[in-house]
């Protein structure tokens, strides 16, 4: 069985407050976007995972399409099964790649399996990989709070604009974003600043981690920048970053003419 798990953007992320835990709770509307990966699964005499594409380091116990298949695997006894992954999504990007990978797999096992397990049963086994896993699973944009775990349906219209995103060739840790960031309690809900007119976006909708991680990397802010000198009518940075995206109409030429062949380009159709 094949699927294509695919990519997310974050429009806008406010993170609110730190909790008792140390994670933190934040507000931001999770965006799918049609940048996949291939995800195959086939019987297997023993568990394994084979990796083509973009290098991915860290042990296979680590994957998160592995540890898919074992929390299942733990509760239902299905049987190894043979893997193959093959990626296309960047990471350390803040495209939700590797959330979206576990969380396919968990789809997909329940469906090859026959487990009748329910969206929301799903959703209790993604955020049990990671806080981004449970919105691949409805997989429809959405505004989350909590940890990212909190999920309410968005209805919105991006009209005839088109998305381009790029990634430099920079990649930044989550866990340290996190650790540099301030948290802030802002003064209008996100949900209510994703219904405004996109023209509006611009000065409204933000993303937190952006100041800090642009004093750290700014060749991210440059991306950024040169979006909108290209007619950007919105960009920002994705998640703790390093991906920038913008909204286009149309998509402009001469992308792979700006940024030098080291940037990662992905152009909506």
């Amino acid at each position: 069985m094949v699927v294509f798990p695919n990519a997310k953007i974050n429009l806008g992320l406010y993170v609110v407050e730190r909790r008792p835990d140390g994670f933190h709770n934040l507000e931001t509307v999770f965006f799918p976007v049609s940048l996949y990966d291939v995800l195959e699964v086939l019987p297997g005499s023993r568990t394994q995972l084979e990796i083509t594409g973009i290098k991915v380091d860290g042990s296979m116990e680590n994957n998160l399409v592995f540890r898919a298949w074992r929390l299942l695997s733990d509760d239902y006894g299905i049987p190894p099964v043979h893997i193959y992954l093959h990626k296309v999504i960047p990471m350390g990007a803040g495209l939700g790649g590797g959330s979206s990978d576990g969380a396919f797999m968990l789809k997909l096992l329940n469906r090859l399996f026959e487990l009748h397990l329910n969206p929301e049963q799903l959703k209790d086994y993604a955020v049990r990989l990671g806080a981004d896993c449970p919105f691949f699973i409805d997989n429809l944009p959405s505004f989350a709070s909590g940890i990212g775990d909190r999920l309410t349906p968005v209805g919105m219209n991006t009209g005839s604009l088109k998305m381009v995103i790029v990634k430099p060739p920079v990649s930044v840790n989550t866990g340290m974003a996190y650790k540099v960031i301030v948290p802030n309690q802002p003064s209008k809900s996100l949900a209510e600043v994703v219904c405004q007119p996109l023209e509006t976006w611009r000065g409204d909708l933000v993303n937190d981690f952006e100041k800090p991680v642009f004093e750290m990397f700014p060749e991210i802010s440059d991306v950024k920048e040169k979006l909108y000198e290209m007619g950007a009518v919105y960009s920002a940075m994705s998640g703790s970053g390093s991906a920038v995206f913008g909204l286009f109409n149309p998509i402009p030429e001469g992308l792979y003419e700006i940024f030098s062949e080291d940037y990662f380009i992905w152009t909506e159709e």
